[in-house]
């Protein structure tokens, strides 16, 4: 149905295989062929002790956003985390990712992936208690699955503990 309705309005849509896209990725990088992360366990459950209105919140986006003056990541299993102001003006944010492609709305309103005006609106209705002082940012697109388990997780969670975040949201990229 959207098909026809997008040829009747003259609108382009493409497709994007995005599996077949990261397996010719990963194999161009020189890896063996990737396989996908299967956990062996349920991840655990902790409900919020605290009304959201109460909670001090953290960000964590996959876009590969910094801010004007911190270092861009690199293209090549990037592990490493940025942490931006979250006052930062969305004029000062910048991105790097292995997928570029993907970034052209991001680069334009950097609010799709990294909602802090958003964000920053529900803090003052009351929905959200407070935003952290910083938001993080990493890499989405490193194959290497041991290297985000043990050093990317653990630097994210040490950044939120630090923080004293009580919830975080995930904007994946």
């Amino acid at each position: 149905m959207r098909f026809i309705q997008a040829a009747l309005e003259g609108t382009i849509i493409m497709s994007v295989h995005y599996m077949q896209a990261i397996r010719a990725r990963y194999e161009s990088l020189g890896y063996t062929p990737y396989r996908w992360f299967e956990a062996d366990s349920a991840p655990p459950w902790q409900a919020l002790g605290k009304p959201l209105a109460e909670a001090r919140l953290g960000l964590l986006s996959t876009s590969g956003a910094y801010a004007l003056g911190q270092l861009a990541y690199h293209y090549k299993d990037d592990t490493s985390i940025r942490a931006l102001p979250s006052s930062v003006a969305s004029a000062d944010i910048r991105f790097s990712h292995i997928t570029e492609n993907y970034l052209v709305d991001p680069k334009r309103d950097p609010n799709c992936i990294l909602p802090l005006a958003q964000l920053r609106s529900l803090c003052k209705e009351g929905m959200v208690g407070e935003l952290a002082d910083q938001v993080l940012s990493c890499m989405g697109g490193v194959y290497s699955q041991r290297r985000v388990r043990e050093e990317t997780a653990p630097a994210i969670l040490d950044a939120f503990r630090a923080q004293k975040v009580d919830c975080a949201l995930l904007v994946a990229m």
